[in-house]
């Protein structure tokens, strides 16, 4: 039976501004970051910081032009990876906040809310994206797909599904098994669309939507990385739970997770797209599901994939790339907007 973890009080007398552990600890929930529990919390919550962006500067200008050439294939694909997008990011605004409620050291809850307002961003980027590019009637069907897409109930049931057991019953193994979730939507989950995106910007096409991409991109590997030092301290300050079971449901999570990626990539992707062959994306997802595995301290579920066949993708999805650099790169220049108009005034 897996010990239940307690919601952290708003402020409690007489406990310690430091915290003494990050679930089940005491903590007054006073914020002092020159006094922190883990070492590794200010640096991160400076790089978040770092990286904030707004959707408001990115000028889509080029992309409301180009948007009409695409074949109805590419079109298809772009609206459906943004509508299931859309759906994954709104979800984790809320389990951000559930998890923050229940983490017993002020300076991670103060991490997560970060992490949600980024969530919030992200999903607002969505619709920035398709309120420069289809109608209004248009955006509104974008955002139902995740109800009538078969395919895509099946895989977003299964990470919600792992959310739902820790909103439900918060018990320290639901913990440790929604994080793991969260490492497959984050980590995972849209690696393929983000590999549609970035081909489209490597053949000069939609190449401002691409950059959102990177920035989304880049904001969730730091995600997966605040997610996974919360799970190994997790495990280090509760060992009983680093067992058999839990390796076990990591590779059976993972194994699944990928299947699903490849079955969705299979659909929107297939061999329909010019230039992305699809046994290169699969390899490339089953890669990705050994690398967050290995992320979280467990075995790799798929033997070998120890190198992304993708190399060309590096350029896009590169993490440090700053934002001067990353504007100077020849293949995805374009102009920041500094108003509401998404570059409609450049039409």
């Amino acid at each position: 039976m897996s010990e239940q973890v307690s919601k952290r009080p708003i402020m409690n007398k007489t406990a310690p501004n430091r915290s003494t552990g990050i679930i089940n600890g005491e903590c007054s929930n006073i914020l002092n970051w020159d006094d922190v529990r883990y070492s590794w919390a200010y640096p991160k919550y400076k790089k978040m910081l770092a990286n904030f962006w707004t959707p408001f500067e990115i000028n889509m200008s080029q992309d409301i032009k180009q948007f009409s050439n695409l074949t109805d294939i590419e079109q298809d694909a772009f609206l459906k990876i943004i509508g299931l997008l859309a759906l994954l990011d709104s979800i984790q605004t809320d389990y951000a906040g559930k998890v923050a409620d229940y983490i017993t050291d002020s300076s991670l809850s103060a991490l997560m809310i970060i992490l949600a307002q980024q969530e919030v961003v992200h999903n607002h980027s969505y619709s920035y994206v398709l309120s420069s590019l289809v109608p209004q009637s248009k955006q509104e069907e974008v955002f139902e797909f995740w109800r009538t897409e078969p395919i895509l109930e099946e895989r977003n049931e299964f990470v919600t599904n792992g959310y739902k057991d820790f909103a439900e019953e918060p018990t320290v193994l639901n913990l440790l098994k929604s994080i793991v979730y969260d490492v497959v939507l984050e980590g995972l989950f849209f690696y393929s669309g983000f590999a549609f995106f970035y081909h489209l910007a490597r053949n000069q096409k939609m190449v401002a939507t691409s950059t959102m991409i990177n920035y989304i991109n880049r904001d969730e590997q730091i995600h997966v990385d605040l997610f996974v030092k919360i799970f190994k301290e997790v495990l280090n300050e509760n060992p009983e739970y680093n067992n058999e079971e839990l390796a076990k449901f990591v590779e059976d999570t993972m194994k699944e997770a990928a299947k699903l990626e490849i079955e969705w990539a299979r659909h929107i992707i297939g061999n329909k797209i010019d230039g992305i062959f699809l046994q290169d994306v699969e390899d490339y997802i089953k890669f990705y599901a050994n690398v967050r595995a290995n992320q979280l301290g467990f075995e790799r579920p798929f033997e070998g994939h120890r190198s992304n066949p993708l190399r060309w993708i590096v350029a896009y999805e590169d993490v440090d790339l700053g934002k001067s650099d990353f504007f100077e790169q020849k293949s995805r220049q374009y102009v920041k907007v500094n108003n509401l108009d998404n570059g409609f005034d450049d039409l």
